[in-house]
């Protein structure tokens, strides 16, 4: 038996490990790419960049080149600002409001608020394709296409999920301690505030990874809503193809370097808490 489970576990972890670097190479293959000069990148892209000549060409390692070319180009501060501008606080607004409702339908147990929360799971399954004209028409007409604007839209269709989530979790915390804060003089905005958003921090540190991923990494929403007048990085990655579908790759590359390392360590800091918050947050109740 031990050596069948010790067999088993050495299976298990060359499978993870198979699919941790079937994970990596994309990103490995772009980081790589991101210092070779642009016609060694179509050339040869799976090679390791060389920093002397060889016999079978010149050096390809161009160092921090492309890094330079690729802010100048995508004007890469700017929509970096933007970008942080709306991820943090939609996700933000996303957390306070949605955490809100989630205790609000829980505790507030009646028909109206049974069918709140069947709206907002209803929400899940509805396809963005289906209502992205019509939102972005919406959104138009409600001055709306703006950094600030484009807020209100991501909350609305991240609330679906994160009420699901928090919902999940505020059932598993007993209502004794509410009633507890209550008899200490706490309003319900107290309550709320000191007492149970500390508890739904599992919940809500894995609200803000998922939504932050989505939000961050979005193209398709700023360039319906706000377009070319306030460029996320997503969008400004595209103005880096020129005319005939000529692009340089090299600081393509780059720029995709710069764009995925805020996210990841964001996601590292974090992701201890998502398989905790998700957990709680689908299960408990």
């Amino acid at each position: 038996m031990a050596v069948k489970r010790r067999f088993a576990n050495a299976a298990i972890f060359i499978l993870l490990l198979i699919l941790a670097l079937l994970v990596l190479a994309p990103i490995l293959v772009v980081l790589m790419n991101s210092f070779k000069g642009q016609f060694f990148i179509s050339d040869a892209p799976f090679k390791l960049p060389t920093l002397t000549e060889t016999a079978d060409g010149p050096a390809t390692f161009v160092g921090f080149k492309n890094y330079l070319s690729g802010i100048e180009k995508a004007g890469f501060l700017s929509a970096f600002g933007y970008s942080l501008f709306i991820t943090v606080f939609s996700v933000g607004a996303i957390i306070l409001f949605t955490a809100m409702t989630a205790w609000y339908i829980i505790r507030s147990k009646g028909k109206f608020s049974g069918a709140l929360y069947y709206l907002f799971v209803f929400s899940m399954i509805v396809p963005f394709q289906m209502v992205m004209f019509p939102m972005s028409k919406v959104a138009n007409m409600l001055h709306l296409d703006n950094p600030v604007g484009i807020i209100v839209i991501y909350l609305g269709f991240g609330a679906g999920l994160s009420v699901f989530m928090f919902s999940g979790f505020v059932k598993s915390i007993p209502l004794e301690i509410e009633e507890a804060a209550m008899i200490d003089g706490c309003n319900p905005i107290q309550t709320f505030f000191l007492v149970v958003f500390p508890i739904l921090r599992p919940t809500a540190i894995t609200v803000a990874i998922l939504n932050a991923m989505w939000i961050w990494n979005d193209y398709l929403l700023p360039y319906l809503v706000i377009g070319n007048k306030y460029r996320t990085i997503p969008i400004a990655v595209q103005y880096l193809q020129g005319g005939y579908g000529s692009r340089d790759m090299g600081a393509l590359m780059a720029v995709l370097v710069l764009s995925i390392i805020p996210i990841i360590i964001f996601y590292l800091i974090c992701q201890k808490y998502i398989i905790k918050g998700v957990v709680a947050g689908a299960v408990k109740g």
